[in-house]
């Protein structure tokens, strides 16, 4: 009798184990951002959702030299786009980083989403033709271009 009780204790704890794994499994999978960004109706909106995707990235790791070298720091590094559009950046980094107009050294006061933290977003519209250049202003390596036509 014994024995019946302490297999059928053992199947219970399995059963109830997969299946709190399969909920918390399916639970995740629901929890995911989507990969669609959201827009903003303000020029310079500051996003702080955790969420993926935007027209530029940046990925992990580049807080540290050598993304330049790939031309990984902001992916794309060059994006082409019509007046009145915008771009939404993401920072997907465990590292702080910011969108500022200009070269590191020689800073332009068009644009600057700040210190972004990890996972945060910013979108600008751009409604004048021309080529924007901006930069990270923690990281001087950082460096990417906007054409607007």
């Amino acid at each position: 009798m014994i024995k019946k009780i302490v297999a059928s204790s053992i199947i219970g704890i399995v059963i109830i184990i997969s299946l709190a794994v399969a909920f918390s499994t399916e639970l995740e999978l629901e929890s995911e951002p989507s990969p669609e960004s959201t827009s903003h109706s303000m020029q310079g909106d500051f996003e702080s959702d955790v969420m993926t995707g935007g027209d530029v990235v940046m990925p992990t790791k580049v807080s540290r030299p050598g993304c330049e070298e790939t031309d990984r720091c902001y992916i794309p590094s060059v994006v082409s786009i019509s007046a009145g559009e915008s771009v939404t950046w993401v920072n997907e980094d465990s590292a702080f980083h910011s969108v500022t107009s200009g070269f590191y050294d020689a800073p332009i006061d068009l644009f600057d989403s700040g210190h972004m933290d990890p996972f945060d977003s910013y979108t600008l519209t751009f409604d004048e033709s021309g080529n924007y250049d901006y930069f990270c202003t923690l990281h001087p390596w950082m460096q990417g271009k906007v054409i607007v036509e």
